[in-house]
């Protein structure tokens, strides 16, 4: 039986790493070898601008539509932290990036709907698409690539993440939540349906990240719910449905999975997204998670 030094066998452990496959890891980065692309590629396509957030803790209103005591509430304000660095796309997916995913046949054609000028942001996507282009582009540059969760995005707008919170509870008067979500869904209104702008017109945030929360919603990987929660905030019942997923920008928008463009339906409350786009994070893979824990 294979024995390791004790830090050694408890990383293995805390990765859920055989002992073996953990000494072949640490031989291999310890000699910096450059494995050949089992694609038969000579070199793995760049990766796109990112920026790279530390773990900091953050106040965060989860996503869901909150019930108590069958009454419409504003989500809980929560204190969160993400467990490790994120790594998140600069700007978004733009349509010249897209376009290469659909020209080698590995993303469907975005649907024609707003025409921007200039290096724009993919618009006229659905999740699955982002998902496709999320695939192809691991497959590219020998990365891992996923869309982000609601609390991921959460973190990366920043300053820019908007509180939806309509600050009235409708236990006492339903009317009044219901005039307050028609004057919020009133202003929305004014902002939909403009054209998607070229890359960066929005600005970059605290963290460097480009865009975010402007008039391009960016599909997330998280499930919408109903979550029913009582008297102390306590968390009675939680409903997913993962045939609608959360897109976030200007205000949180439940979704269809299928649908590329608001005008033609598919959203389950609310105001519709002008501008259905997306960006990826990256995961580190196992070995850049090993050099991390031993500081290599």
């Amino acid at each position: 039986m294979l024995a390791l030094p004790r830090p050694l066998t408890a990383i293995a452990n805390s990765m859920a790493l055989p002992a073996g496959l953990l000494l072949v890891g640490v031989v291999l980065i310890g000699l910096q070898l450059n494995l050949p692309d089992m694609t038969g590629r000579s070199a793995a396509m760049a990766g796109p601008a990112i920026a790279t957030l530390a773990p900091a803790d953050f106040i965060y209103r989860p996503d869901g539509s909150f019930v108590r005591e069958g009454n419409a509430i504003d989500a809980p304000l929560l204190k969160t932290r993400l467990p490790a660095p994120l790594t998140i796309m600069q700007f978004q997916v733009s349509d010249a990036d897209y376009a290469r995913c659909v020209t080698q046949g590995a993303c469907a054609p975005a649907a024609p709907q707003n025409v921007g000028q200039g290096d724009i942001p993919v618009t006229g996507v659905n999740y699955e698409d982002a998902i496709r282009y999320a695939a192809w582009l691991s497959r590219q540059t020998g990365q891992t690539w996923t869309l982000p969760t609601d609390r991921e995005w959460a973190f990366a707008a920043g300053a820019n993440r908007p509180d939806e919170a309509l600050g009235v509870d409708d236990s006492a008067n339903p009317a009044l939540r219901w005039l307050a979500d028609y004057e919020l869904e009133a202003k929305r209104k004014t902002a939909s349906g403009r054209m998607p702008l070229p890359l960066g017109s929005f600005g970059t945030n605290e963290h460097g990240v480009a865009d975010i929360a402007g008039n391009v919603w960016e599909w997330t990987q998280t499930c919408h719910r109903r979550v029913q929660i009582d008297a102390a905030g306590i968390i009675l019942t939680e409903t997913p449905a993962c045939s609608i997923r959360v897109l976030d920008g200007q205000h949180r928008a439940p979704m269809s999975v299928f649908v590329r463009d608001a005008k033609s339906g598919g959203c389950s409350v609310g105001t519709p997204p002008a501008n259905f786009g997306f960006r990826l994070v990256r995961r580190p893979s196992w070995t850049e998670q090993l050099r991390t824990m031993l500081h290599i």
